[in-house]
């Protein structure tokens, strides 16, 4: 049984529209127009225990508005939706114990208490044992290092040392599902690589499933396997990062040869050879031909002084997805 299951999912917003000057608005006291808006459109998704989906999309895809519904902070306009068996919206109060969420421009956290006092008023909130406190607390600080600002009020924080807190917060409780919503928006390297370590730690041991919504493609690379593309609340891809790379690329294999002879190969899956005094760029498809394979061939008619294959970059496929969809 899948832990979040949609089916024909539809989320809807009539929004107002307003004449220009003072004409349009005082026709706006007897008649008022409204656009339709479709934030979320037939979209099914499920997902399963354990796994680590990226949801990814350029900006008002449907993203948030998806995460929302799962959250229960909005009403589906249609279809239907069931998180660990429950309707989210119907049953928002049992559903929040059974999840975390971080929003990238929001709190759970009380501005003008310390650190400390925050996590206290979850731990009862959620009703943490003292024992599971203090191993959580300690377990957490191996990773993200809150001890360095457990004094201090949130108030006080850089957005770096902020957001390090509200990830521990949103696992404290140990929840079945934690939806992350640009959770490394505007911090440093060093900062990423911790959150993005304490993800992967907390999904792996503890086996809680993580919903990831990012435009870094850091995040994306380096902790899901499965994403699930949106383009104008429409589910466009939903399969592993792997596949969607190589349908929009190929794999390169760059190399330096001994003189200026041209290379000439008629093997299937070569798609383009660039040549140019020495220097050559042999484009092909991995699904075809394999680099040891192609490498074998080059070595064997050639001379050749250095080479590098060259992956795909994820970063133009995720560009190149979001500005022509699929």
């Amino acid at each position: 049984m899948s832990l979040i299951k949609a089916e024909n999912l539809n989320k809807t917003f009539r929004i107002y529209q307003r004449g220009e000057g003072i004409k349009g608005y005082l026709k706006s006291f007897l008649s008022r127009d409204y656009e339709e808006v479709h934030a979320v459109e037939d979209l099914n998704l499920e997902i399963e225990e354990g796994e680590m989906i990226g949801y990814i999309g350029a900006n008002g895809a449907g993203k948030s508005t998806t995460v929302k519904m799962l959250t229960g902070i909005l009403e589906p306009s249609s279809g239907q939706i069931e998180v660990d068996g429950r309707d989210p919206h119907k049953h928002r109060k049992k559903n929040a114990m059974n999840i975390g969420v971080v929003f990238g421009q929001k709190t759970q956290l009380w501005w003008d208490l310390p650190v400390k006092e925050s996590f206290k008023l979850l731990k009862e909130i959620y009703e943490v044992s003292d024992e599971d406190y203090e191993a959580r607390i300690e377990e957490f600080d191996e990773v993200l290092q809150l001890s360095d600002f457990w004094d201090q009020p949130v108030r006080k924080l850089s957005l770096g040392q902020k957001m390090r807190c509200e990830l521990a917060a949103a696992f404290l409780h140990h929840p079945k599902i934690v939806y992350l919503d640009e959770p490394t928006i505007g911090l440093d390297v060093a900062v990423k690589e911790r959150i993005r370590d304490f993800i992967k730690k907390m999904n792996r041991e503890k086996d809680i499933t993580v919903m990831l919504t990012t435009h870094d493609i850091g995040d994306i690379e380096d902790l899901c396997d499965r994403i699930v593309v949106l383009d104008e609340g429409k589910k466009i891809y939903d399969g592993e990062l792997d596949t969607l790379v190589n349908r929009f690329t190929s794999r390169r294999l760059v190399m330096d040869t001994r003189g200026t002879e041209p290379v000439e190969l008629e093997l299937e899956g070569i798609k383009e050879i660039n040549q140019d005094d020495g220097h050559v760029e042999i484009v092909f498809d991995r699904e075809v031909i394999s680099a040891s394979d192609l490498m074998r061939e080059v070595l064997d008619n050639y001379d050749v002084l250095d080479f590098q294959i060259r992956e795909p970059d994820i970063e133009t496929v995720v560009k190149k997805v979001y500005n022509e969809g699929l």
